[in-house]
């Protein structure tokens, strides 16, 4: 069976598991605060909070060099439609994750102001499609990595919509009493 198969980590997929690692930690901070609340006495979710938007800028440079490579070692054709079709999880994440870095800045708050949270929730869209990203283009050549990253990605989104569900149940509480 293929998928069992693992190949040697390139230093193009090595760069893309740190970006993931990167991403998660800027989950975790609201994540960690709803679904383990006495994760909060720890001072984990403090410091990730505080640490966010370099961590994010991290993993968006870590994106940046392994999208890179591939396009480079690969030979891309970027006026052919098929390289955007098969990589697209990959485009609209890189896409995403380039306006959060674009925006993750003082000035950029206030200038957009509501419009500035709006944009940053395309992160939660951004966690779908990196695991479809990682699941699609890693399907015929696993490597050590791969694995360890779909489940931390899968961990992460089972913890996220576990969060909206503790949130929107509070909501309702709230609104019954």
């Amino acid at each position: 069976m293929q998928l069992l198969e693992f190949n040697p980590v390139s230093f193009a997929a090595f760069l893309g598991f740190l970006a993931v690692g990167a991403y998660i930690l800027t989950l975790l901070p609201t994540t960690l605060k709803i679904v383990f609340p006495a994760t909060t006495k720890s001072g984990i979710p403090k410091w990730l909070l505080k640490y966010r938007r370099w961590i994010g800028l991290l993993s968006f440079c870590l994106a940046v060099g392994h999208a890179y490579i591939y396009f480079k070692q690969r030979n891309f054709d970027l006026l052919d439609i098929k390289t955007y079709w098969f990589y697209f999880q990959g485009v609209s994440t890189l896409t995403i994750f380039t306006l959060l870095a674009i925006t993750s800045n003082n000035w950029s708050m206030k200038k957009l102001k509501k419009n500035w949270k709006k944009l940053q929730q395309l992160t939660y869209l951004a966690m779908f499609l990196l695991t479809w990203h990682i699941w699609a283009i890693m399907a015929h050549h696993w490597t050590y990595l791969t694995p360890i990253g779909i489940v931390a990605m899968l961990i992460i989104i089972i913890l996220f919509l576990h969060r909206q569900w503790i949130v929107q149940h509070q909501t309702k509480k709230r609104a019954a009493q």
